[in-house]
């Protein structure tokens, strides 16, 4: 009876396997990167409260085909109250592969792209500002969605993160660290 049971299980142990590789190779591998930002690296100066703090210039690519939107969220996970959010940006279409430097600091950009109210109370980019003598983690991560949001400008983080739960087709993130000079 066991002389039975091994081939079929073996049988089902490589089905699982040749479906599994391919669910696994038919995702598009969404990759998050910017110039001056690297997994596990120091968020330049520029970036922060302590120099210019603008926003950084941020690319994406591999998105799945039927990708209509990204979201692009940027929080503190070591922050003393929990995630703190430091930037917000929804609805950009599916032919951007890119934010760039230095954006506007406004709810509506031209094309459809919007930014929410982050932590800071404001609308747009606020850059790491960890209390002195820490080291913090700030987390970039694109979300593909499989539709625009169309949500209205300076949306906060919890409304934005209910609406667009159930249209993430792939996310994925970027981790950077920042300590005050």
């Amino acid at each position: 009876m066991l002389k039975n049971r091994i081939p079929t299980t073996l049988i089902a142990l490589a089905a699982i396997l040749i479906l599994g590789a391919c669910i696994s190779n038919s995702g598009s591998g969404l990759v998050l990167s910017g110039p001056e930002l690297s997994e596990g690296g120091v968020m330049p100066d520029e970036y922060t409260c302590s120099d210019d703090n603008i926003s950084p210039e941020i690319h994406w690519s591999g998105a799945p085909q039927n990708t209509k939107s990204y979201v692009l969220i940027m929080e503190d996970i070591d922050a003393p109250g929990g995630s703190f959010i430091h930037w917000i940006v929804y609805d950009m279409t599916k032919s951007m592969i890119l934010l760039p430097k230095r954006m506007a600091e406004a709810g509506s950009i031209p094309g459809g792209t919007r930014q929410g109210t982050n932590s800071f109370g404001v609308i747009g980019y606020s850059g790491p500002c960890p209390p002195a003598g820490e080291t913090h983690r700030y987390v970039f991560t694109i979300y593909a969605l499989e539709a625009r949001l169309d949500l209205d400008p300076a949306i906060g983080i919890d409304r934005l993160k209910e609406v667009m739960a159930v249209r993430i087709l792939e996310q994925t993130s970027l981790t950077v660290t920042y300590s005050m000079p």
